[in-house]
């Protein structure tokens, strides 16, 4: 694959807020409060602490029914079974008391972000990220959601439709300029969390469906980069490394990709491409001027195909909830909320 060390081409029209039949009213927002950041009390990096919080008090009085390990380092799937158990239990009465905590976090978060003006009006927000994706994870969003009705904030609480790891590559689908969907079936599409990278290969299935209700991914890899403690240049190396295999799979599999990359990432994206804020979470100073993600891996990738790569950029939770577009038409203002190791979130306005 030829190499080249010149800038990637294309305008600066990374982070859009305008949308053929749709606008971006805001996302990544930073609320506080004396306590920090009121979105970080409802991320899933919170509940495992409240978690730790209810165990330490059943510890005072005997045994910790969920074992020795931290509750950080419990998988998603022991969580479940401690609560699933038929019978009331101890390790269920501290998975309830935990969740219902939550629930009241999340209830507050909502209340304090449907106040902002560019929240004010939604009708509806899809909760994605990883946390949902778990038993423990959807009853706390449906708790959340009765306690919203309880406090008169009548706005619908729903998970995301699509398989969380999905949500957050199906969404670039709708900001791929038109004219490099033509002739190809597919783009390649990178999701940055901070605890996991995804990357796909995302068939959009625009002829059959050309509001992309039928886009699908067909081809994923999840890199848990949390455990291997990367820094900025190892991560954006292996990022590079994923995208060429799909590019080798899209090859053997006469997938045609089209000449354009995706990538979803926490924060406040400038039309250049770089990361004004928010990304406090991924490893290293993504923030500095001097870092530009689209740049450097379009070093890595200038052609797909036959032509000259487009690499874009845009905050991860605009990218997710944009993956629900199909189903929003119903109402006229939505949101997203992505919980994850932080919370990511956005709101969005249809045009009519």
């Amino acid at each position: 694959m030829k190499k080249t060390r010149h800038a990637p081409p294309g305008p600066d029209i990374h982070g859009l807020r305008e949308l053929p039949g749709l606008r971006v009213d805001g996302y990544s927002l930073q609320l506080r409060d004396k306590d920090g950041f009121v979105g970080d009390q409802a991320s899933q990096t919170a509940f495992r602490e409240l978690l730790e919080r209810w165990r330490k008090r059943r510890r005072k009085t005997g045994r910790d029914p969920l074992g020795a390990a931290h509750s950080r380092d419990l998988s998603k799937k022991q969580l479940d079974r401690a609560l699933q158990g038929k019978t009331a239990t101890a390790a269920g009465d501290v998975m309830h008391g935990a969740i219902e905590e939550f629930a009241q976090e999340l209830a507050f978060v909502v209340q304090r972000f449907v106040r902002q003006p560019s929240w004010r009006k939604v009708q509806r927000i899809v909760v994605g990220g990883g946390f949902p994706e778990s038993d423990v994870g959807e009853r706390a969003i449906l708790e959340a959601g009765a306690m919203l009705e309880d406090l008169g904030v009548h706005v619908q609480l729903g998970r995301l439709s699509h398989n969380v790891d999905d949500g957050g590559l199906i969404g670039w689908a709708h900001l791929t300029p038109p004219p490099l969907l033509k002739g190809h079936d597919a783009i390649l599409a990178v999701d940055i969390g901070g605890t996991n990278v995804r990357c796909g290969i995302v068939k959009t299935r625009h002829r059959k469906a050309p509001d992309f209700s039928r886009a699908k991914v067909v081809k994923r890899e999840k890199w848990r980069h949390a455990d291997d403690g990367p820094n900025r240049s190892h991560m954006v190396e292996r990022i590079a490394d994923m995208l060429e295999d799909m590019v080798i799979y899209a090859e053997r599999r006469k997938i045609r990709l089209a000449p354009f990359i995706g990538i979803g990432c926490p924060g406040l994206i400038r039309s250049d491409g770089s990361i004004a804020r928010g990304a406090q979470n991924l490893p290293g100073d993504w923030e500095s001027r001097a870092f530009h993600l689209p740049a450097a891996l379009w070093r890595r990738l200038p052609i797909i195909g036959s032509g000259a790569t487009l690499v874009l950029m845009h905050n991860d939770a605009v990218v997710q909830g944009l993956s629900e577009l199909p189903f929003m038409r119903d109402v006229r203002h939505w949101g997203v909320l992505t919980i994850g190791t932080g919370l990511g979130n956005a709101s969005f306005t249809n045009r009519r």
